[in-house]
């Protein structure tokens, strides 16, 4: 096969342009080989974005971040598949974007210095914050329904979630393992959660 048939996306619209202020005339000109699933194909960042709000699910998604943890682009590009309310990065501000390819343009990413400030925005919207870790109080994920609005937590790659998150959490859910590992990639576990949301709250979306 030639390497043009390899390519991602569609090249320049062909015949006469849509009349519609959705559509990039870039991306109409040159082609758009975005990583964007058809349906939105020539539509601008913003116009994306802009849709996706009004269809957002009730969960938002919050990390910790005190070791620049390599996972959370790869958690940000899940909460983007799974069209997450938000994602909560808290502690250091910055954080490892390569891995979210880009789809933190397509969602809001807030930032919280402090497990504290974070507690207290979730409390502020009256959503629960649902810890994911193996804890001894943890619930198996598949035997608690998970909250249609709450915070799902995330701790560090190796540490899991702070001792001050753990005490900010309402509840606590665990996904069983059957292997020798302690634990699940940071990443891994998220993209796990956040399908167990949907399959809950969002069938048939």
């Amino acid at each position: 096969m030639s390497e043009q048939e390899y390519e991602v996306g569609v090249g320049p619209w062909q015949g006469e342009w849509p009349a519609d202020a959705r559509y990039d005339e870039e991306l109409l000109a040159a082609g758009d080989r975005r990583n964007v699933v058809d349906h939105y194909r020539y539509w601008s960042l913003e116009a994306i974005k802009a849709d996706l709000d009004t269809q957002r699910h009730g969960f938002h998604v919050a990390i910790e971040n005190w070791q620049h943890d390599f996972n959370i682009g790869s958690i940000v590009r899940t909460a983007n598949a799974f069209n997450a309310a938000g994602v909560h990065v808290i502690g250091r501000k910055r954080w490892n974007r390569r891995g979210a390819m880009v789809t933190d343009r397509y969602l809001d990413v807030h930032h919280h210095e402090t497990v504290a400030g974070f507690a207290s925005w979730a409390s502020d919207n009256a959503l629960p914050i649902v810890a994911v870790d193996t804890l001894p109080d943890a619930v198996p994920v598949e035997q608690r329904a998970l909250p249609e609005a709450c915070v799902l937590l995330f701790g560090q790659e190796g540490p899991g979630l702070s001792p001050e998150a753990v005490a900010a959490a309402d509840s606590a859910v665990v996904i069983r393992q059957f292997g020798s590992t302690r634990s699940l990639n940071a990443a891994a576990a998220a993209a796990i959660v956040m399908h167990e949301w949907v399959r809950v709250h969002a069938q048939g979306a």
